[in-house]
């Protein structure tokens, strides 16, 4: 059955030369490869082969309907794959290669333009290609599937497979359109409400709403489908309810958890490396986590002892539990993270931050380096007024103006008045103090939690270096009996060169304190919303609403890779109720609710790049650049590079789908593209459907710039975001995730304790010590790359497209990205670039393209460069 229409098995060739044969050569992965524990199922399909109900393919036609079944395309009969038992899996998880010949003569029948898999064994396999060779009048033809196929009883249709070219709906071959709209129709899987199993392939969206544990006493609330608490959509799993909270969804059980729905092609598979992220993760949570509770009030009293967690590493006692979890999990894919209890050492590699100085993380140089070069790039912006001002509704939070006067910065500013240095673009600021004013008194509640608001001022020296001048740090005071917010501010400077002691040590802590701000901004908004949850509607959408024959379903998936996948594993173990996100960063359980906060004011136009550093004030218009804008900061190395990869993307994709849509009028007919951006808006961002910034997609430009900005934040900005956070972060004093306690005040006996032992008052002040040990190990699997990692102008499969033109405009933009990564290097050398490098040694590396080394092989591991197409991790 296809759907609800049978497809016969065309037996009698009526008129066909008997003697025609097709050759095919089928490229795929058995599961009894890829998984050690299906040897059960690897003899029965053993069985099945002798049975002779083995894999079978059926080629359909592209050119010669059958009247018989709806003007379909003509479907030829079975035909086995040759050798299965003589075709023995190779030791590694690499691809077997098996031969098919079919029946089937091109005059009579046309040009097969898809192919029927039937699985007959008893386990799935991996089907990565097949090929048939030497057609007549089109020469080879591939079929690229890239998809788990399973036993053809977990299916209510055929799986069907199309040849790689390229169709717009209205071009598609009247013999292939029945097939396109029928596997978009169980893509969407409307009518199967759940919950869905490993073996299903259905896209659709769902609310946030397993994110708690009303059961066990740990509710959230939904994010997502109100105005109070808007979210993009994710993957709807279909899971029952809660007990005591019908609106929320049931969570997994712990050794559930590696099992979270998404369609089966979404998730990691056994065929990649990256594979032992995800088992990484879970043995990570589930085993270390767990045995690490037993440093619960343990403290760190000098950086030494921080150190040692580079040179000797933490003991693990001998727990039972860890032994259960390394039995979840094949031993190769797990021996290196998890040794056995009693002898596991939680041995980190030294951060690159620290590698070549283990004190230059200290300096102000440094502090302001990364604000330009560091893990969180994208929130500095230009000051264009003195003082700065609040957004805040003064209805509720009072006049929250900064309290930062010109008498704390002119001796800082090389001889210019404050408002010279604003008008010569020469003051920035890190703004976090709208960002968390509204929120302190619930965060400041929680047990071992002081947090302020903050505000950074810089000064852009003549030198090209930027230097704090000053750092305002708020608190909320209630008036009129609690009813309005009002903020209570202290500024703090730098101590001056006679200074030295404690000021010097309050100075270094007012700067912990705006990177804790700092710290949890990048990784509940700049990361997590602004890349991994804003484009999950993406995914979705265009696996609903385009064909895989659809140049934009073409163009887009390379950028999807594992991002369902990895973003079910975060909503179970990281983004949870009482998930390592809550258990490291200070706004713990209002830290997924904050970010819905600020989803209520996500621009998806401002995403693309130059909009942002406009909208900022580091960068602006200019037509005569290639970019079309001007940075007003040059040396900002985040936006240097990552304006000449916009570029790059965007030529790529302006070049591309120029190949299919010569005018607007040709996009404007295309129904599946209008209703991929009408689902994407209207339901995946369905919260903000009606800010009227969403582009109209009536104009080739409109679609060009939407999809270099999905491309961008799949690709770039997560890469800006993601892999430097354990060469940044890994040293904790430089990123911390909390502060807990008040800033000392002179005279007092904090203030004393500071002096008699500056560094044990530094780190008792910052993250703890179970939090810190925690929160880098974590960063250290995130920032890493897998070893077969698809970069930024690499496609893992080679036959993509038959479109030649196509093709031919890929590699100009993989020239282009190569071009970057020399211009990358180039600067990094040029001593007249002082952002480029810190003083720490560290050169900005994270939107170089590609990890390859010099003998063109990657990388994997924490390297802190390469763009990955995708949010893979």
């Amino acid at each position: 059955m296809f759907g609800n229409v049978s497809i016969p098995i065309i037996s009698d060739l009526t008129g066909s030369n008997k003697n025609a044969r097709l050759s095919g050569n089928v490229v795929l992965m058995r599961k009894n490869v890829l998984d050690v524990n299906s040897v059960a199922g690897s003899l029965v399909d053993g069985i099945s082969e002798f049975l002779g109900r083995g894999v079978t393919c059926q080629l359909i036609s592209s050119t010669v309907v059958d009247p018989n079944n709806g003007n379909r395309g003509k479907v030829g009969a079975e035909a086995s794959l040759e050798q299965w038992l003589l075709n023995p899996p190779p030791l590694l998880a690499s691809s077997n290669q098996f031969k098919v010949t079919f029946d089937w003569d091109v005059a009579t029948h046309g040009v097969p333009g898809a192919i029927i898999v039937k699985n007959n064994h008893a386990s799935e396999f991996f089907l990565k290609t097949i090929t048939l060779a030497d057609v007549p009048g089109r020469g080879t033809v591939v079929f690229v599937a890239n998809s788990w196929v399973f036993p053809q009883s977990k299916y209510r249709y055929s799986r069907v497979f199309f040849a790689n070219d390229t169709y717009l709906p209205s071009q598609t071959p009247a013999a292939l359109r029945p097939y396109r709209d029928d596997e978009l129709r169980n893509l969407r899987g409307d009518d199967q409400q759940g919950p869905y199993q490993e073996h299903d392939r259905v896209y659709r969206y769902d609310v946030y709403n397993d994110l708690g544990n009303p059961d066990g006493g740990d509710p959230r609330p939904t994010l997502g489908g109100s105005k109070h608490h808007p979210y993009p959509r994710r993957c709807r799993t279909g899971r029952k309810p809660t007990r005591t909270d019908p609106g929320s969804e049931s969570r997994l059980t712990l050794l559930e958890q590696q099992d979270v729905y998404v369609p089966r092609d979404e998730r990691f598979g056994h065929v990649k490396s990256a594979d032992f992220l995800g088992y990484s993760i879970k043995a990570f949570v589930d085993g270390v986590v767990p045995a690490l509770k037993g440093y619960i009030g343990l403290e760190f009293n000098s950086f030494d002892d921080i150190r040692r967690l580079y040179e000797g590493g933490i003991k693990l006692p001998d727990i039972p539990a860890l032994e259960e979890v390394r039995k979840q999990f094949p031993l190769h894919l797990i021996k290196d993270l998890m040794p056995a209890g009693g002898d596991f050492v939680l041995k980190l590699p030294k951060p690159k931050l620290i590698k070549e100085n283990e004190k230059a993380w200290m300096t102000d140089d440094e502090f302001a380096r990364e604000l330009l070069a560091g893990v969180n790039p994208m929130l500095i912006r230009r000051l264009t007024e003195f003082p700065p001002k609040s957004s805040l509704d003064p209805s509720k939070y009072g006049d929250q103006t900064s309290t930062i006067t010109e008498a704390h910065i002119e001796r800082n500013l090389e001889g210019l008045t404050v408002q010279q240095a604003v008008e010569s673009n020469r003051l920035y600021l890190l703004d976090h103090h709208d960002h968390y004013m509204p929120y302190l008194i619930e965060v400041n509640s929680l047990d071992d939690n002081f947090i302020y608001a903050t505000r950074t001022l810089l000064f852009l020296r003549g030198d090209g270096t930027l230097t704090p001048v000053a750092i305002e740090m708020s608190l909320p005071e209630l008036r009129d009996g609690g009813a309005v917010t009002a903020s209570r501010s202290t500024v703090y400077t730098p101590p001056t060169s006679t200074t030295a002691g404690a000021e010097a040590w309050v100075w270094l802590l007012a700067k912990a304190y705006v990177n804790v701000n700092d710290y949890n901004w990048h990784q509940g908004i700049s990361h997590w919303l602004n890349t991994h949850a804003v484009m999950e509607p993406f995914v979705i959408a265009t696996n609903r609403q385009l064909s895989v024959a659809h140049p934009v379903h073409k163009l887009l998936t390379p950028h999807y890779r594992d991002t369902m996948n990895i973003n079910g594993l975060a909503r179970q173990m990281l983004i949870n109720a009482g998930g390592i996100f809550e258990m490291t960063v200070f706004t713990r359980k209002y830290a997924l609710e904050i970010s819905s906060k600020v989803y209520a004011t996500w621009n998806f136009t401002d995403q693309a790049l130059p909009d942002d550093l406009i909208k900022r004030g580091m960068a602006v218009p200019d037509p005569s650049s290639p970019y079309k804008v001007r940075l007003v900061l040059e040396d900002y190395p985040y936006a240097a590079d990552g304006l000449a990869v916009w570029h790059a993307i965007e030529q790529w994709v302006t070049e591309y789908l120029g190949i299919y849509y010569p005018d607007d009028g040709v996009l404007q007919a295309d129904v599946e593209l209008q209703a991929w951006w009408k689902e994407a808006r209207e339901v995946g961002h369905g919260d903000l459907k009606d800010e009227p910034w969403w582009p109209a997609m009536q104009t080739v430009a409109e679609l060009v710039k939407a999809c270099a900005t999905i491309i961008w934040i799949a690709s770039a900005l997560h890469a800006a975001v993601n892999f430097g956070q354990y060469p940044y972060c890994g040293y904790h004093p430089n990123r911390p995730s909390v502060s807990r306690r008040p800033m000392p005040e002179p005279g007092t006996e904090e203030y004393a304790e500071l002096e008699r032992d500056p560094e044990r008052f530094f780190l008792r002040s910052i993250t703890s010590q179970f939090q810190a040990v925690v929160g880098i190990s974590l960063l250290e699997i995130l920032s890493s790359h897998s070893s077969d990692e698809v970069y930024l102008g690499q496609r893992d499969t080679k036959e993509w497209t038959s479109d030649a033109e196509a093709q031919e405009a890929f590699k100009r933009f993989g020239a282009r990205l190569a071009e970057i990564e020399k211009r990358v290097e180039a600067m990094n050398a040029d001593p007249r670039l002082k952002n480029r490098h810190s003083p720490a040694q560290f050169p900005y590396t994270l939107l170089f393209p590609n990890a390859s080394d010099l003998r063109g092989e990657n990388n994997a591991g924490v390297t802190a460069k390469g763009i990955p197409n995708s949010i893979s991790i």
